[in-house]
């Protein structure tokens, strides 16, 4: 069989438009949802993990199909589950970097968010043995307020983002952003590509389409459709998931009522969307393709308040 990496390769020579697939690998128990319901970090080691079978189930769908993909890993997960992080390597795929502990940027300074990228790029690299130079922000949480975090993911040496999600959210999002890859300016002018999930624009606004709950709550004709707009446009579309919601056997969180169904709703029917996906697009991780999304990008947009 064609290794993933060498298969998605003679894709985007064929002329048609490769996707971008990306999956961010944390426990069901870490998500941003369990942390405002009152699970607490020092709480994490109480859980039973169940990553290890919900990657498995990643891996094999994504070698059924010939796709590759980037993993944004928990740099939790490097310290704790190391084995997950080299099998997912070792299947060819791109690692790249979700932060530490699942911190939302508001909670972190400057200087805390520096060390956690330097650290968990550290982590990855004697893991996987390649380079890291993606990045995505627990619960896409660049913002306007918290642009600093593009200055030092230049400064670090990190050479895309993957955090700005450009809809209207209760936690996230930065609405006026561009829907399409384009460069990342911080408020101290440092830059980094960015490439932000798949949305439809509809009535003037913005429609989240790419991935996650959104996913799992829309038909996925949908999510075709939006795929095959941005095809026609010319450009790449990024899906973006999460290994637990493969996994509709996870213990229930004691959350809000609300809470839940957002983390539990269609997780039963998760693993047939993706595979759905993967018999119908060519899809392929950001890393191996950046130089050519470089080239793609619909030129700079400056973050940060004045």
């Amino acid at each position: 069989m064609t290794p993933p990496q060498e298969h998605a390769e003679a894709l985007a020579g064929s002329g048609d438009v490769v996707h971008l697939l990306s999956f961010d690998v944390e426990e069901y128990f870490q998500v941003e949802a369990a942390a405002r319901s009152g699970v607490r970090r020092e709480d994490w080691q109480g859980f039973a993990t169940r990553l290890g079978p919900s990657v498995d189930r990643v891996l094999q769908a994504l070698a059924d199909h010939q796709a590759s993909a980037t993993f944004f890993v928990l740099g939790w997960v490097a310290q704790h589950e190391a084995d997950v992080v080299r099998r997912i390597a070792a299947a060819g795929h791109e690692i790249a970097s979700h932060g530490m502990e699942h911190r939302m940027l508001q909670h972190l300074t400057p200087d805390q968010f520096r060390r956690e990228l330097l650290d968990s790029r550290r982590m990855l690299e004697d893991l996987s043995g390649q380079p890291v130079i993606g990045y995505r922000a627990p619960t896409f949480s660049i913002t306007h307020d918290t642009a600093w975090a593009l200055d030092v993911l230049a400064e670090t040496g990190y050479r895309y983002d993957s955090s700005v999600f450009p809809i209207h959210h209760d936690r996230y999002g930065v609405p006026d952003a561009p829907r399409g890859i384009h460069r990342a300016v911080g408020p101290t002018g440092g830059g980094v590509l960015e490439v932000p999930p798949l949305t439809l624009r509809f009535a003037g606004t913005n429609w989240p389409v790419g991935g996650g709950g959104y996913l799992r709550l829309l038909p996925v004709r949908v999510v075709g459709r939006a795929l095959k707009k941005a095809a026609r446009q010319g450009r790449p579309g990024m899906i973006y998931l999460h290994p637990w919601e493969l996994d509709p056997g996870q213990p229930v969180l004691p959350m809000p009522r609300l809470t839940r169904f957002r983390h539990r709703v269609g997780l039963r029917r998760t693993e047939a969307k993706l595979r759905w996906l993967l018999r119908r697009f060519r899809f392929t991780g950001i890393g191996r393709r950046l130089d050519s999304l470089l080239e793609q990008a619909d030129g700079a947009y400056h973050y940060g308040r004045p």
